[in-house]
């Protein structure tokens, strides 16, 4: 039986940086994902690190494209009633700033970084199940090539995301809280530059929610607000950008340059954590312990920060022969987790236009913008939230 110190449960992200943080420490690690590596690198999703998150990618040795081709965004813009109204993150927070840097960009860098020092990697590895994960020694089993493996380890970390076999394997153990929104973003990539160079815009209009972002000086990506029973088939490029307009203010409207999607589609937003992150010698990460609807974009940072405290509690365990820092890693993770849930939620509430809102309420959003956006304190807080909380 083969056997290494760290069992990797998915190789997105959050896998990938820990493999690169473990290895940096000397720890070893085999990394096990049910995908091809060609599938992992095709995910669209997020874009927009926090600093933590660059600082972790310096920590693990793979910042240098990341500083030479990342953005930086100063500052966030808010459209409401027709008008559009600027945050600036960095002058509210003391200079700190996020960096658009597109998730598969990361990835890539990871996997490249992984490759050349000869790391192990399974890909297309079928039928993973874990198991012993109670005891001192855990063992995970797979099956490739038409032949079974097991890999015996002294840990498992599980990053394999929200469908992933790690929570479905202690799904009877845990706690899941969920909230499910009624609605849709219907998102948009192009090969076209952004509407603004070094601002998020994020729109709120009787139409509903709309979001200008950039993964690029010369790609983009777009977001607008859809009935969860739409379809991508049902959204043309032209009827997405004639939508998109109406829903930002009229000088940004006019700016926006269009091209022909390279990619489109549609996805749910929900809310969801699972409690506890710890069992035994198993441990999640990321998308396998919570979901955030992207509104404030929190998933892949906070997938990063899970990832610092487990790679500090690991080598503190290995270095100091100390159990602490395994010990507190779901009660460390698990607060900050919540504290971003909240802030996605908030967000979330305050931008989208909801079914059942009512006159009522929809006054009650307009009063709450007009507030924020017109008070230092409330900016800030905004600010404070979106560059990224302490760890």
């Amino acid at each position: 039986m083969r056997a290494t110190q760290v069992a990797i449960i998915g190789a997105g992200p959050s896998g990938l940086l820990l493999g690169q943080l473990l290895h940096k420490a000397g720890i070893d690690n085999v990394i096990l994902e049910r995908q091809t590596g060609d599938y992992v690198l095709g995910r669209i999703r997020a874009g927009i690190l926090e600093q933590v998150t660059v600082n972790l990618m310096d920590e693990a040795g793979v910042g240098r494209r990341l500083h030479a081709e990342g953005i930086v965004h100063h500052a966030i813009e808010l459209v409401f009633k027709g008008e559009r109204h600027p945050i600036e993150v960095d002058r509210l927070t003391g200079g700190k700033v996020v960096t658009a840097y597109g998730q598969t960009e990361l990835t890539r860098d990871l996997m490249e970084a992984r490759a050349a020092a000869g790391l192990e990697t399974v890909y297309e590895a079928a039928d993973v199940s874990l198991h012993d994960f109670d005891s001192a020694r855990p063992v995970v089993r797979w099956r490739k090539d038409g032949r079974q493996h097991e890999l015996q380890c002294d840990f498992i970390a599980g990053c394999d995301g929200f469908h992933g076999v790690s929570r479905a394997t202690v799904k009877d153990k845990v706690t899941e809280y969920e909230k499910v929104y009624p609605f849709g973003w219907l998102g948009v990539l192009a090969d076209v530059p952004p509407v603004s160079p070094h601002a998020i815009v994020y729109g709120n209009s009787e139409r509903g929610f709309s979001l200008c972002s950039m993964r690029s000086l010369t790609r983009s990506r777009y977001y607008v607000q859809c009935p969860l029973d739409d379809k991508v088939e049902d959204w043309s490029d032209e009827r997405f950008w004639d939508e998109l307009r109406r829903r930002l203010d009229p000088e940004l409207a006019q700016k926006i340059v269009t091209g022909p999607s390279i990619e489109k589609s549609i996805a749910p937003l929900r809310s969801f954590v699972a409690e506890p992150m710890r069992f035994g010698r198993l441990f999640l990460a990321g998308d396998a312990a919570h979901i955030v609807p992207p509104t404030g974009a929190k998933g892949l940072n906070l997938a990063a920060s899970d990832v610092k405290y487990l790679s500090s509690a690991f080598v503190e365990h290995y270095r100091e022969r100390s159990a602490a820092g395994l010990d507190h890693y779901s009660d460390r993770a698990l607060h900050r987790v919540w504290k971003a849930e909240r802030f996605s939620w908030w967000l979330t509430s305050l931008m989208h236009r909801f079914p059942d809102m009512g006159a009522f309420n929809q006054k009650l959003q307009e009063a709450e913008l007009e507030y924020l956006v017109h008070s230092q304190a409330a900016s800030t807080a905004l600010a404070e939230n979106y560059v990224g909380l302490p760890l």
